[in-house]
């Protein structure tokens, strides 16, 4: 054994060779993938001999990439679902492991230029994507068509909003659905009568609604007091899956990302922590 070690060394030093780096694969939620790039990009570079390859495509494809062996990791913004966990029971002889991540308060975007919408309720929002309100004078707004904008259904920030703010009616055909939480916000700001949905962490160079639960409650925008009080009526847990328990060097990777460095890189992307940071 000594003996291969040393012809081992030697190999290294005359001809570069070096051991070769375990890859850890992350598949899933577009709506992560900003603090998942960062995870990865802080983590291995303290973990030389790891690396990290981060992708999006939405919850739907990370859970499906799971099931069929193509990630390590799954990201999602929503739970799986009990069909998911079922075929994953089915292949794996596993109900897999769910791992909270981080918080997002998921955001109701509209372009700066709109003055006078400042605040919605949860009902206004569901009535202007199912299609019942089309005109933003209807809720205090200038007398122009709304154009909205959201998520395609891979996307796990399409099924939160379908079941907790349109209470699992289908959204009116005249919304635009975009690929990714950032082309949202692109549409968004470039059409002054638009209106959109996405991630926290994504909001930039359009303005955030303060969101009321109903007509009698106070509005509260997306941010971290509101949001970690629990007072923001529309945010969600942000989940990493494995096919089982994590080992190795996934176990490390999961770890770190619950670590104080972690969460408060959660915390710098602009979402929030689910483990309070010590000081």
């Amino acid at each position: 054994m000594k003996k291969y070690l040393l012809a081992l060394f030697v190999l290294i030093v005359t001809f570069g060779f070096s051991l070769p780096e375990e890859t850890i694969t992350i598949k899933g939620s577009d709506t992560m993938v900003i603090l998942a790039q960062r995870w990865a990009e802080v983590f291995m570079k303290s973990n030389s001999g790891i690396t990290v390859q981060v992708t999006g495509g939405g919850s739907g494809t990370g859970i499906a990439a799971l099931l069929n062996g193509a990630t390590d990791i799954c990201n999602a913004s929503r739970p799986m679902k009990q069909s998911e966990i079922e075929k994953l029971k089915e292949k794996y002889g596993s109900n897999g492991v769910e791992i909270k991540v981080a918080i997002d308060g998921l955001s109701v975007y509209v372009n700066k230029a709109n003055k006078k919408v400042n605040e919605l309720t949860v009902a206004q929002i569901k009535d202007i994507y199912t299609g019942k309100i089309t005109n933003w004078k209807e809720v205090g707004g200038n007398d122009a068509k709304i154009i909205t904008y959201g998520r395609e259904n891979s996307s796990g920030t399409y099924v939160y909003f379908k079941e907790h703010v349109l209470e699992n009616q289908d959204f009116s055909s005249r919304v635009q659905s975009l690929p990714g939480t950032a082309a949202v916000v692109n549409a968004v700001s470039k059409d002054k009568n638009a209106i959109g949905f996405g991630g926290a962490a994504y909001a930039k160079g359009i303005k955030d609604l303060a969101i009321k639960k109903d007509v009698a409650s106070k509005a509260y925008l997306p941010n971290k007091k509101n949001i970690e009080s629990g007072e923001y009526p529309i945010s969600r847990f942000l989940y990493m899956y494995t096919r089982k328990r994590p080992e190795g060097n996934i176990k490390k990777f999961v770890d770190w990302a619950l670590s104080n460095k972690g969460q408060s890189i959660v915390a710098d992307v602009g979402y929030f922590p689910v483990k309070k940071i010590s000081k």
